[in-house]
């Protein structure tokens, strides 16, 4: 992780995929429910919808006293765009947390990567549309960056009034998904050439 426990984060996908809420519900169980320090910066595409899209955060013990990202300790990629678009960011031991159906990762060596099939957990819950939360519960899991009980809290003050049961649902389904991937999935991983080996 960063230096003088400062760890940045980038969350990627395209727009509707509320990548925007996921960096939120992070941000806020960090900085509210965590008793940590955290900013969080949103980007788009040209078009709000379908094109890739971000939220950075910048999450400290102490006092963020710079709120842009260099390059980022977690990545969590949800689309495969955003996953090409901001892969050469992450640190070279940096972890990788992605959708598994729709991102096929290379990674370099060092690096980390967990995938879990979120859209499908959220479509057996009967909405597609929580996938992020599922991928937020996935996230919790595979980091431990910010406790559980935090990120849920978050999780049921952040979504819509009415919605909290299915979310919980969604965020706890993707937290207990993280038991089933014990070892680091095989991953197809970026080495450089050996000298004298041919093209």
């Amino acid at each position: 992780m960063s230096e003088g426990g400062r760890v940045e984060v980038r969350v990627t996908g395209f727009g509707g995929q509320g990548v925007v809420l996921a960096g939120h519900i992070i941000g806020r169980a960090c900085a509210i429910h965590a008793g940590k320090n955290a900013t969080m910066i949103q980007s788009f595409g040209p078009e709000a919808r379908g094109s890739a899209c971000s939220a950075t955060l910048a999450i400290s013990d102490g006092e963020v006293l710079y709120p842009y990202i260099g390059r980022p300790d977690i990545l969590v990629a949800m689309s495969s765009e955003g996953f090409e678009k901001y892969r050469d960011e992450l640190k070279d031991d940096g972890i990788l947390v992605y959708e598994q159906d729709l991102v096929h990762p290379v990674v370099k060596e060092g690096q980390r990567a967990y995938g879990a099939p979120s859209t499908r957990i959220a479509e057996s819950l009967g909405r597609a549309i929580v996938q992020n939360i599922v991928m937020v519960g996935f996230f919790g899991a595979t980091t431990g960056l910010v406790p559980v009980e935090a990120l849920r809290e978050a999780v049921e003050h952040s979504v819509p009034a009415g919605t909290e049961k299915l979310n919980l649902a969604a965020f706890d389904r993707g937290f207990e998904y993280h038991k089933n991937v014990l070892t680091q999935p095989a991953l197809e991983v970026d080495r450089p050439p050996l000298e004298g080996a041919p093209g």
